[in-house]
């Protein structure tokens, strides 16, 4: 309870605390204030508020979610849907009812008033409003209107359990929904049970406010008892007294005897002509029902079959749809030594519960891996079906020992070639844990962030394409590769849009918001990633969410043998950019740097002849051998037959020096024909490593 002030003496006429301060008034009208920060998910409740909600201090966290047991079944989801339209119509304000559950289980009425506050752009970034108890103001409401009996009368039962009904996605939410509506007394009974058929029983599911001993499960075929009854006849069973229940079922009667029921009311649930279950109201005080209440009740019961019909599909559709999803999904990730990894994978709670979203981590041979993350357009099974192949194509093509760029390029042709509508964003990532190189290709996904060694965050702009079906669809199969280094200790992170989208704000405003978590999350990667599922959690995700985080040890990530490779486009500046960028991060790691210099001048100078004397492209290849000395080898590849050879450029010439460049550089150089083209490749003797380990 609010600390209150206490009351001033008789007489004493306007005290030192007149006028009253704010926080005294509402306190004593039981209303509270909340101030809702969006970006962080954090919201604020001062004791007042936490009143209204039956919570002590130590029992709130901070987090929306912890409000939602307080809230009624549907009661939730209507709010939620309120909050979310004045966020993204751009409203200043909003205000609803809705019912909260106390301590004890018990309703209360309750009303919220929120404003809301917009940066310069319009995006919404906190909500500052109050809470209060309007549980009297409703309840005077329902009585100057004769709302429950003399208004609407039972007919108005009906509608609202209906009405609130329509939230229930799952046989536990049905089940919420009647003790919540019987806790209130709209139904008028003392007792609600509620069976449902599995195998030739019946399972009953809820009863109460008390246990009927013996009677949780009872065959179809058993004449003891009412429920049995209207489901094998198809037909509600109305009980007018005690002593006609005493004689017509004396074996449950000795159970409920002792709970002063007078009448009864079994209602058969009914759906597409089949029997699903079956409903019972139990009555003290009460006897008799006259054909108008009938009626409704047989009204109600049809509306329960309904939800409960829904809420079963619904939930078998869930299970298979999970099912499905983990089916297609990596069932562990692998253990890769030189790198960290963490998986996470989160449903949307619309629809099916099911997405396109996955990743994937593929070892490679070198001492490379392979990370990959994307989403197939659509939220049920067939965007699952889609994702699973999509994956296993993509994993396929990796292993080939294909570049990231045709990786990508042929995932999208597969993808085109399906019986499907569906387009995939995506991006793959393959990491040289040697040397840090990072190979990065974008279709049409969220540009990864880099988390470095003390903590900071950055997005990483990565050069884009089409996304996957879309790009063979209009012919432009040419990903860009973007080189990057992870330097031991930092991570890599990739993730769906589901964990930036907010409502009412941009994706830029949430990359923004998730680069300040992730700069304020634990170091742990497994803790961290927990962290940052945990903010989806707390909101009503409309979008499934995957997320992979990548670190890269030093201590055991492998040494020798390791190959960098990418594609270099004519008139692409970036890529031949990054191809130099690759070669110097390949001559740190490799501990080349006695000879960095000329390697990096011998295979700039083999790229660009290749691109000023060949129609096409090149690909550039980097690798350490070590055996029978060690040696860095560069070697480019074109699609050209035609073999350089060496000349004496004139004095004023400013071209034709590139293999006397190579000659005198190189240690060793050569040539060799590759079916329609050729590579040219150069090898530079480097030191041996740590005193000689190789």
């Amino acid at each position: 309870m609010a600390e209150l002030p206490p009351d001033p003496p008789t007489g004493a006429g306007q005290g030192s605390d007149w006028p009253a301060p704010p926080a005294l008034s509402l306190a004593l009208n039981r209303m509270g204030i909340f101030d809702w920060d969006l970006d962080q998910s954090h919201l604020h409740l001062d004791a007042s508020a936490l009143e209204v909600f039956d919570l002590l201090p130590e029992e709130y966290d901070g987090s929306p979610t912890t409000l939602a047991d307080r809230v009624a079944t549907g009661e939730g989801e209507r709010l939620d849907s309120v909050v979310s339209q004045a966020l993204k119509s751009g409203g200043t304000s909003y205000g609803g009812y809705f019912r909260a559950r106390r301590r004890d289980g018990s309703l209360c009425w309750t009303h919220t008033q929120g404003s809301i506050r917009r940066d310069a752009a319009g995006r919404p970034y906190r909500i500052i409003g109050v809470v209060r108890d309007a549980t009297q103001e409703i309840e005077d409401l329902t009585a100057r209107s004769e709302y429950d009996t003399h208004g609407r009368g039972g007919t108005g039962v009906v509608a609202d359990t209906t009405a609130a009904l329509a939230h229930a996605r799952s046989v536990r939410d049905v089940i919420d929904v009647l003790r919540d509506i019987h806790d209130l007394g709209s139904f008028e009974s003392s007792s609600l049970v509620l069976g449902l058929v599995e195998a030739g029983r019946i399972h009953v599911v809820a009863e109460g406010p008390e246990f009927m001993p013996g009677t949780r499960y009872t065959r179809i075929d058993d004449p003891a008892f009412p429920m049995s009854e209207v489901v094998r006849t198809l037909t509600p069973r109305f009980i007018a007294s005690a002593d006609e229940f005493a004689a017509s079922y004396p074996r449950l009667w000795a159970h409920v005897r002792g709970f002063g029921v007078t009448s009864a009311a079994y209602l058969p649930l009914i759906a597409q002509a089949r029997p699903i279950g079956a409903l019972g109201l139990l009555y003290s005080g009460r006897t008799e029902f006259d054909s108008d209440e009938r009626n409704l009740l047989i009204a109600l019961g049809s509306s329960v079959a309904q939800s409960v019909q829904r809420a079963m599909l619904y939930e078998r559709e869930k299970d298979l749809a999970e099912s499905l999803q983990q089916a297609m999904l990596p069932r562990r990730v692998p253990s890769i030594p030189g790198v960290s990894v963490a998986v996470r994978y989160r449903s949307a709670r619309d629809g099916q519960d099911v997405g396109g979203d996955w990743y994937d981590v593929i070892p490679l041979p070198g001492g490379r891996v392979g990370a990959v993350i994307g989403d197939v357009q659509g939220h049920d099974t067939h965007a699952a079906a889609v994702m699973g192949q999509l994956r296993i194509v993509l994993r396929a093509y990796a292993t080939e020992g294909h570049t990231p760029a045709t990786v990508m390029a042929r995932a999208s042709g597969f993808l085109h070639e399906l019986d499907t509508d569906r387009f995939a964003t995506c991006t793959y990532a393959e990491i040289d844990l040697t040397t840090g190189v990072v190979q990065l290709v974008r279709a049409g996904h969220m540009d990864p962030l880099l988390r470095l060694t003390d903590g900071s965050c950055r997005r990483v702009p990565v050069e884009g394409g089409l996304p996957l079906g879309l790009s063979a669809e209009f012919g432009r199969l040419q990903y860009p590769v973007t080189t990057r280094e992870l330097d031991p200790g930092q991570m890599l992170l990739l993730y769906t849009d589901g964990l930036v989208e907010r409502p009412g704000t941009d994706l830029d405003d949430g990359v923004r918001a998730l680069v300040e978590q992730v700069q304020e999350g634990p170091q742990d990667i497994q803790q961290l990633a927990d962290r940052l599922c945990a903010t989806v959690d707390g909101r009503d995700a409309g979008d499934d969410v995957a997320l992979l985080l990548l670190r890269r040890r030093a201590a055991d990530a492998p040494r020798g043998g390791s190959r960098l490779q990418q594609h270099v486009a004519p008139n692409d500046p970036e890529a031949l950019s990054s191809a130099r960028q690759m070669i110097r991060a390949a001559v740190r790691a490799w501990g080349a740097e006695s000879r960095g210099d000329e390697i990096e001048l011998v295979a700039d100078e083999l790229m660009v002849n290749a691109l000023m004397h060949t129609d096409g492209g090149a690909v550039l290849t980097v690798r350490i051998l070590t055996a029978p000395e060690r040696r860095l080898r560069v070697e480019v590849a074109d699609s050209s037959s035609a073999l350089p050879r060496r000349r004496e450029a004139a004095d004023s010439a400013q071209s034709g020096r590139g293999l006397l460049l190579v000659d005198l550089l190189a240690d060793v150089w050569g040539v060799e024909s590759r079916g329609a083209g050729k590579a040219l490749w150069c090898e530079f003797i480097v030191p041996a490593r740590d005193g000689g380990r190789r």
